[in-house]
């Protein structure tokens, strides 16, 4: 089989709020911004790369979802334990500075880790986790 990943999904709570973040601050690319208001799906992706998408969401916007998950997905996200995703870079501490002098929320600095890789981490405007490690 020959199989890429296309898109990811997070969720977002303010879609002005995550478009900032993900265009301004980490510098994607927007590729589509549909829907209005508070519910919108807006997609990004790194500059170079139009096979790789992230899909912002609002969140549980499935009418599947009943009030008490919903509840839930929204308190998940105000602690920041429903979303995450993993990005890398070349320069880790130059990716790191700039992100922290762009107001992101650091929830830790680059670390050497214990299994082998260096990576930082912030939070989105929606509390989503942003891990970024380092190539090598």
């Amino acid at each position: 089989m020959d199989i890429t990943i296309h898109t990811s999904f997070l969720p977002h709570d303010d879609p002005d709020a995550a478009l900032t973040f993900y265009r301004d601050t980490l510098g994607f690319e927007v590729r589509s911004d549909v829907g209005h208001g508070q519910s919108r799906w807006i997609t990004v992706g790194p500059v170079g790369q139009p096979g790789t998408s992230i899909l912002l969401a609002p969140p549980a916007a499935d009418p599947g979802i009943t009030e008490d998950e919903r509840r839930t997905i929204m308190e998940m996200m105000a602690k920041g334990t429903y979303g995450w995703i993993l990005l890398a870079t070349p320069d880790l501490d130059d990716t790191f500075e700039k992100l922290q002098a762009g107001d992101a929320e650091v929830v830790q600095e680059p670390t050497e880790q214990p299994y082998g890789v260096r990576d930082c981490a912030f939070r989105d405007p929606a509390g989503n986790l942003v891990r970024i490690q380092e190539l090598r």
